[in-house]
């Protein structure tokens, strides 16, 4: 019986060292050079995330600004993509005459000199609005944006034909939207959808999932569905179907569960085409690596994306 019990003591401790050593990152993942930068609405203005809610004015609380872009404007862009970035995420909404507009809010009020719902407004009245109105830093003693922005609101179409051999991540901002969306993503070729991905609500991903097979998605659910089954089924190193063609934004503290984590983590999720995006605090406001500080929470050598607000900051470090 002590023999029996030995034996079966040593293959659990082989099996276990096996299982290890399969899902080493230290030993399997990664690969050279630094990681790709994902620049949030291209240069965005930044805000102290303490107490923000889903009606939280943003704009109103922006740190003391020492750069004049406004966040999704080709100005912006611009600037992001000569500053480093690797890839622009930028907001998708549907103006009242079905122009695919960019920008974030579903009302105009805190940003702009316009009011109410982007859905309520033909584009040729969103294209004329001051998308720095109402940006301020000292609680409404001064809008040093204002004037700024005057006619910079962009539709999806220009910015996509701006940036022609960049990648670019869609935010759809509202579910009714998944059916327009996919419809202009069919006007594209292969190739340039091939560049491209979008992430929102459960109901617009899986309606843009449907009609443009293989492009890659994400949403709660979608990822929620993948890392279950990865969870599940990585200790063997099999990614599970789940996990296909889709983005996985996850913030470091739940990353460190999954087998493999970091580099062999993303180097697995690569193989089956899906890129896996560090995002900072715990992940619902759109958290970046935006300072220097930030950075340390970065795991070393990490091979997967990095999401920024100020890619101009942190370009030069990483």
């Amino acid at each position: 019986m002590r023999r029996k019990l030995l034996i079966a003591a040593v293959v659990v401790g082989v099996l276990a060292v096996t299982v290890a050593v399969a899902n080493s990152s230290r030993l399997w993942g990664g690969r050279d050079g630094g990681p790709p930068l994902l620049a949030h609405r291209g240069i965005a203005q930044t805000y102290p995330l303490d107490g923000v809610q889903n009606d939280t004015c943003t704009a109103a609380r922006i740190h003391p600004p020492d750069h004049t872009y406004l966040e999704n404007t080709l100005e912006s862009m611009r600037a992001a993509f000569a500053a480093g970035a690797d890839m622009l995420e930028f907001d998708v909404q549907v103006s009242a005459d079905g122009r695919l507009v960019v920008f974030h809010d579903s009302t105009l009020d805190c940003r702009t000199d316009g009011s109410g719902a982007v859905k309520d407004h033909p584009y040729e009245y969103l294209r004329g609005l001051d998308l720095g109105f109402g940006y301020t830093a000292d609680g409404g003693a001064t809008y040093p944006l204002r004037g700024t922005g005057v006619g910079l609101m962009p539709t999806v179409e220009e910015v996509v034909a701006m940036f022609p051999d960049h990648e670019l991540l869609l935010d759809v901002k509202n579910d009714a939207e998944g059916g327009p969306v996919a419809a202009y993503l069919n006007t594209l070729s292969p190739e340039r959808r091939a560049t491209m991905a979008a992430y929102g609500g459960d109901t617009a991903m899986d309606v843009i999932r449907q009609q443009v097979p293989g492009f890659r998605v994400a949403s709660k659910k979608i990822m929620v569905d993948c890392l279950v089954a990865y969870l599940a089924a990585g200790a063997s190193g099999i990614v599970p179907g789940a996990c296909a063609h889709i983005e996985l934004h996850l913030p470091e503290r739940y990353g460190r569960w999954l087998w493999g984590w970091p580099n062999l983590f993303v180097d697995r999720m690569r193989s089956v085409d899906t890129r896996v995006v560090l995002v900072a605090g715990d992940g619902p406001w759109s958290a970046g690596f935006d300072t220097a500080a930030s950075l340390d929470q970065v795991p070393e050598g990490w091979s997967g994306w990095v999401w920024t607000n100020r890619v101009d900051r942190i370009a030069p470090l990483i």
